[in-house]
């Protein structure tokens, strides 16, 4: 299959970007997870920051968010009052997601895109994970920060975008291993080979 899409989720420290990163070189196909917003941007004329603030993560908290409205099915207008509301930043970049898996192969990083692409059949949805220790480590190492502090961010990061993910879902579990088709532990398999099996998947599910 020549139009296929690669979506991966992944818990804070475990490598998912460097994979999907490593991924799109060997297979030669777009990565996107940043650039997205910056897509989101040009599309709608808001301003990349709106974006970036709700990138994979609510404004307030998940149950205050949920006592204000239902998600909308469609973009809203930019006469409409709540046209940079939350709920309408995401359906935009759903919506560019959505034009993504229909005219390129490419992988896509975060987003809630297993759940937007779900009745695709040219997409495989992956979850990255590894144990608390393996991520901290990572953490600290690429961000230079303490043990504490990596502990912090990883709680503080998985913290939101689990509430995003259930929000945008309808209270599915970001980390169910039932939403994806392949979930790894990045610490057992070694990151390079989490490149090297998703490849094998590719040519299995798409043979």
């Amino acid at each position: 299959m020549k139009n296929y899409v690669i979506t991966i989720a992944r818990g804070f420290g475990s490598g998912g970007k460097e994979i999907a990163i490593k991924l799109a070189e060997e297979l030669q196909i777009p990565c996107y997870e940043r650039q997205i917003l910056t897509m989101a941007s040009q599309m709608s004329g808001i301003d990349e920051s709106e974006f970036v603030s709700v990138d994979e993560k609510l404004h307030g908290s998940y149950l205050t968010n949920l006592l204000k409205a239902v998600p909308y099915n469609t973009i809203i207008e930019p006469t409409e009052k709540d046209f940079v509301s939350d709920t309408n930043l995401y359906n935009i970049q759903a919506e560019i997601i959505r034009n993504l898996a229909k005219t390129e192969a490419c992988i896509i990083v975060g987003k809630c895109a297993d759940y937007v692409l779900r009745q695709y059949s040219n997409v495989i949805s992956i979850y990255i994970e590894a144990p608390r220790h393996a991520c901290v480590a990572s953490i600290m190492n690429k961000m230079n920060v303490s043990e504490e502090r990596a502990h912090y961010l990883i709680k503080k990061t998985d913290k939101y975008r689990s509430n995003y993910y259930k929000y945008y879902t309808g209270g599915k579990d970001w980390t169910n291993p039932i939403n994806y088709d392949l979930v790894l532990n990045s610490d057992r398999i070694g990151r390079e080979d989490c490149v090297n099996l998703i490849k094998e998947y590719i040519n299995i599910k798409f043979k």
